[in-house]
């Protein structure tokens, strides 16, 4: 009687395709990372972009013009810390105010993130 061969993968079959899995596993947690940090990146300019405009909606419905000035308030938004930078200046015409509003997002004890800027101008008429 002959003997049975026994058939199946070899060594070095078994490491090519370790290899490969591998290779491809590596490549499929990449772009997770990447459209993870994507989705990341634009829910805060999102938020931040929210936020300064209701900044400037709320001026927009205030009875008088805001007065020519500078401030700088930090607040929470979806659970978020935000630094707020509003910045009214004057123009050409005493009837309208220029407004500036910048958001920045606050990780940790780290630098204000910048993250969107919004100009408006409200008039008095």
């Amino acid at each position: 009687m002959a003997p049975r061969r026994f058939r199946g993968f070899t060594l070095i079959e078994v490491l090519v395709a370790v290899l490969v899995f591998g290779v491809i596993a590596t490549a499929a947690s990449e772009v997770a990372s990447n459209y993870i940090g994507t989705y990341e990146r634009i829910r805060d300019r999102t938020l931040a972009t929210w936020i300064a405009e209701n900044e400037v909606t709320e001026m927009r419905l205030l009875e008088n013009l805001p007065e020519i000035s500078e401030e700088t308030d930090e607040l929470e938004y979806a659970n978020r810390n935000w630094q707020l930078e509003t910045v009214v200046s004057a123009t050409e015409d005493p009837r309208i105010r220029r407004v500036e509003v910048s958001v920045a997002s606050l990780v940790d004890d780290n630098e204000p993130v910048p993250l969107a800027q919004m100009t408006g101008f409200l008039g008095d008429y």
